[in-house]
């Protein structure tokens, strides 16, 4: 069994989607501190031909609290109406839409619940069947390094290997995983520009533009566009 670990981001772009495709299991790492700029409460969307940010605030937002002890703001009309106007006319908007905006309306405004969901209804929508899981409520050992946390948090999962996005490449080590019985590999994107409506394709938008653009088929042939090294 596969398993990857990552800190839980609102509807991400492709490649957040792809480490969970490559894996049966997934961590929503939420029992770490809130990291400020990052895409835990943001993503980019296409907007008249252009990359266009759109943000749903935190209550009290700090990076000395956990993603977990955080919540959504509950005012997303602009962001909703935001989306609305820029995927209107995508060909897949009539059955995208009303998903996005059943999770970032979501009476639970937890942000581990709103963005763990912006990636399993997703799934839940291809039809593929994954094991997800809250890293808060695992019994692993949050005294260790960070490597030694996911070894431990591999413990808890009875998995023997393990998926990291690339940026974990400068902070573990293969023979330190494979000497604790455990398979490390590094997941990196393949190209994958798709039609978007427009003559010069934006890369690195949400999934939100993906599923506006693609059918089902398309976005699975595009969650496969990866490789493990």
């Amino acid at each position: 069994m596969r398993f990857a670990v990552m800190q839980p981001y609102l509807f991400p772009y492709l490649g957040y989607y792809q480490l969970v495709h490559a894996v049966d299991e997934f961590v929503f790492y939420d029992d770490v501190t809130y990291i400020k700029g990052g895409y835990i409460n943001r993503n980019n969307i296409l907007c008249n031909g252009r990359s266009q940010r759109f943000t749903i605030p935190v209550i009290g937002m700090s990076s000395n609290k956990y993603i977990k002890d955080l919540n959504f703001d509950v005012n997303i009309s602009k962001v909703l109406k935001t989306l609305e106007q820029a995927y209107r006319k995508a060909p897949f908007f009539e059955l995208i839409f009303p998903i996005v905006h059943d999770v970032l309306s979501d009476d639970e405004r937890n942000i581990s619940h709103v963005t763990s969901r912006s990636i399993s209804e997703i799934f839940k929508y291809l039809g593929s069947l994954k094991k997800f899981y809250y890293s808060s409520d695992l019994n692993y050992d949050r005294e260790q390094s960070a490597a030694d946390k996911l070894i431990s948090i591999s413990s808890c999962l009875k998995s023997k290997e393990y998926i990291n996005s690339p940026g974990g490449k400068g902070l573990y080590d293969k023979e330190y995983f494979s000497n604790q019985g455990i398979k490390l590999n590094f997941i990196e994107v393949e190209d994958h520009a798709y039609r978007q409506g427009i003559d010069d394709f934006v890369p690195n938008l949400s999934i939100i533009d993906v599923l506006m653009w693609n059918d089902k088929e398309e976005v699975i042939t595009l969650l496969d566009k990866y490789r493990l090294v």
